[in-house]
């Protein structure tokens, strides 16, 4: 089967600097080669300490960050070839769930504003009763009642920010979903909550993801396969089940001895 995302040698660079003491240090490999795979209906965790390079990864894949050299393809497709007006649309097709969904939220707009701009934005303009039946099903499908609509950011709690900003990313129905420490800020039984919503939504939706986090707990709860990263670089990957068992790399030992444990988290979840 076709990737529908593929990495292709991915490097984003970014350039010396002039230290206070007029030194000029080699240039920041924030991401150093990255190749990666995603098979459609997959979810990838992509697993490393802070300041690894995974955000600065997922920032490239959105476009937002120029790469230094290498290619992202979705289905096939070049996205750094694109130009801003197709780049546009093309990114219908992935979204991203952040980690902090407050500062990712507009608060100035109702939930009910936020739903219907990312609906719309595929769909076109919509009649009001068409758009309103839209919003409401997209609040129930994340766990919210859509008696909330028309409620600001700062009305809702943490979990349900995150909730909202699951139900933006799937408003325009896209193929790819990008995921950056969504749960790192919640409680553990928050936590569970979310996971096991992404986990409907794939099974639902038939959704693809990248999953970022710095727990491998949290990573091995959702993932098929999981790819290490260190210091800008893969440094193992594979089926999630055979890594966590037989880890090759010290770095991966190391974050599994250090993850939260497994039982906390599914027992959470049965909850």
């Amino acid at each position: 089967m076709n990737a529908l995302l593929q990495l292709d040698a991915v490097r984003v660079h970014f350039p010396a600097r002039t230290t206070l003491f007029g030194k000029r240090p080699d240039p920041f490999r924030a991401v150093d080669g990255v190749s990666l795979d995603i098979a459609p209906g997959e979810i990838l965790g992509l697993v490393g300490e802070s300041g690894c390079g995974k955000t600065t990864l997922s920032r490239a894949i959105m476009q937002l960050q120029p790469l230094t050299s290498g290619r992202i393809l979705l289905e096939n497709r070049d996205l750094s070839s694109l130009n801003a007006a197709a780049l546009r649309l093309a990114r219908l097709d992935f979204q991203m769930v952040f980690q902090d969904p407050y500062a990712s939220l507009n608060p100035r707009l109702t939930i009910f504003s936020t739903l219907a701009e990312a609906i719309t934005a595929r769909s076109g303009t919509l009649d009001q009763p068409t758009l309103r039946s839209r919003v409401a099903a997209l609040m129930e499908r994340v766990g919210l009642s859509p008696s909330a609509a028309l409620k600001y950011p700062h009305e809702f709690s943490g979990g349900q920010r995150q909730r909202i900003a699951i139900a933006r990313a799937l408003a325009p129905a896209p193929k790819l979903l990008l995921a950056d420490e969504p749960v790192s800020a919640l409680d553990v039984s928050i936590q569970s909550q979310i996971l096991n919503l992404l986990l409907d939504l794939r099974r639902e939706f038939g959704l693809t993801m990248l999953f970022i986090s710095h727990d491998l707990g949290v990573v091995r709860f959702l993932a098929d396969r999981v790819a290490v990263m260190q210091s800008g670089q893969i440094v193992e990957s594979g089926n999630a089940d055979d890594l966590m068992a037989n880890p090759q790399h010290p770095y991966t030992r190391t974050l599994l001895a250090a993850a939260p444990g497994l039982k906390r988290l599914a027992a959470s979840a049965q909850a």
